[in-house]
């Protein structure tokens, strides 16, 4: 152990560490969980530090050592080389102080050495160098919104998109095949395997434009602000210099918020972006049940798709394939609910000049994008692409739908279709034999009007 000191003493930290007095002081106060902040979080504060050392060169808050040791440091923590280092939970201060102390004291302590002295020497202060022009209050959003941003685009977005392409090659794959449609689970007229498919990639796509939509809001960030909006200790161009920095590293449109007092305060772009994941997500959802249900059986119920079997289903019944992947997207969809609840809630907390639930806010946050991303690829990788379409199924089952007696109805009226539906099902025959017992129309017009092909493209039949 070693003597680390702070604003309110001494304390000891292990000797090890690269953190220092109020890092340690958040672990002896927070053994809540065992959540910590994730990969990309960390990484967006190690890139704030980054792009802000050059800038507080320029303005001579620190020197030229002392900015290109920040630097290096935070370079090295924006590549994940020390995030055993990253130890506070996320059920901390409200603001995220911790968690911006716990970056500034590995970096300080990081530059330190790189400048030949030792941990806890600070020949670069936490405070005075690595924070200088910040404040936690500025930071932490900051981070938020980089962190959000880089796993919309680098994860989810491409995932789900790799998902449409899949769902459109079944689309494709599944056109020619027509089987019962069904609505409130019930039979309804005929659809084409592929025209679900279809509508199941559009609802992907639509997911796509609906996340990118939040993107602007989040590429709004807080830097500048320091602690409650006004700016003080922060130079005039210091915000501005260092997001153009960010952005030109990252290649995203990151720019200074218009209204630091809003940007603090509230989390509205991250409510609004964590809507957009939970939308998405309930589409997957519907998408997966779907799917689990069509490959049902598979001899006992609708049967009408093969999903991959890639594990075996039970402990105790041999043989038996279940539709994991689906279950592993609907588990997911159900902790998306709850972080987007989370979310909700904990930007209702904004007092004043700042949110005090962010961290916990960063987290839900930030792990639904990434499951979402996850559980796409996965859900992609081992059902979808390998699904196939058990056709002799689905004919035998569109045999057996009397709801293709609508087509029947324009000729015949709703109250005579009707009589042979249910004769139909009072008898168990098909439409079109109780159809030509009762005389409603010549075998040949009974013929064409009851073509289940034609009803899938939409109009009346000749």
């Amino acid at each position: 152990m070693r003597i680390e000191k702070d604003s309110m003493g001494e304390i000891r930290v292990p000797d090890d560490a690269y953190y220092g007095a109020s890092t340690q002081r958040a672990v002896d106060n927070f053994p809540i969980s065992d959540l910590r902040f994730t990969r990309r979080m960390i990484a967006a504060l190690g890139l704030i530090k980054w792009s802000a050392a050059p800038v507080n060169l320029e303005l001579g808050l620190i020197s030229a050592e002392q900015a290109e040791a920040i630097g290096r440091a935070a370079e090295e923590v924006i590549e994940g080389v020390h995030d055993d280092q990253f130890v506070v939970d996320i059920f901390q201060t409200g603001s995220g102080t911790s968690t911006n102390m716990n970056v500034n004291e590995v970096i300080a302590n990081r530059a330190t050495e790189l400048l030949g002295g030792e941990r806890g020497e600070k020949l670069v202060h936490p405070n005075d160098h690595v924070n200088a022009s910040q404040s936690s209050n500025d930071v932490i959003p900051t981070a938020i919104h980089i962190a959000a941003v880089t796993t919309l685009r680098q994860t989810t977005i491409p995932a789900l998109q790799r998902l449409a392409v899949a769902l459109e090659a079944k689309a494709t794959e599944f056109d020619p095949i027509v089987k019962s449609g069904r609505t409130h689970l019930m039979d309804a007229t005929p659809v084409r395997l592929g025209q679900e498919f279809g509508g199941y990639a559009t609802q992907i796509r639509k997911g796509v434009k609906r996340i990118e939509a939040t993107l602007p809001g989040l590429e709004e960030l807080a830097l500048g602000g320091t602690a409650v909006g006004t700016g003080i200790n922060a130079p005039e161009g210091f915000a501005r210099d260092t997001i153009a920095v960010i952005a030109e590293r990252t290649g995203y449109g990151f720019n200074e918020a218009g209204d630091h007092f809003e940007a603090q305060g509230a989390k509205d772009a991250a409510v609004f972006a964590s809507g957009a994941l939970k939308t998405v997500a309930t589409a997957l959802f519907k998408i997966a049940n779907d799917i689990r249900w069509l490959g049902s059986g598979p001899r006992t119920a609708i049967g009408e798709l093969a999903l991959p079997s890639i594990q075996p289903g039970s402990s105790i019944m041999p043989g038996k394939v279940n539709p994991v992947m689906a279950e592993s997207v609907m588990q997911v969809v159900a902790q998306v609910i709850g972080n987007d609840a989370a979310v909700a809630w904990s930007n209702a907390n904004g007092n004043f000049e700042l949110n005090v639930m962010m961290p916990v806010l960063a987290h839900n946050l930030l792990e639904s994008a990434e499951l979402i991303g996850a559980v796409t690829d996965a859900f992609r990788e081992k059902c979808v692409e390998g699904i196939e379409a058990n056709e002799e199924r689905a004919a035998e089952l569109l045999s057996k739908n009397i709801a293709i007696i609508t087509a029947l109805a324009p000729k015949v009226g709703y109250d005579k279709a009707a009589e042979i539906a249910k004769k139909a099902f009072a008898t168990g025959r098909g439409v079109k034999e109780v159809a030509l017992e009762m005389e409603v129309l010549p075998a040949d017009e009974l013929d064409r009007a009851l073509d289940p092909y034609p009803m899938t493209e939409g109009g009346i039949a000749e």
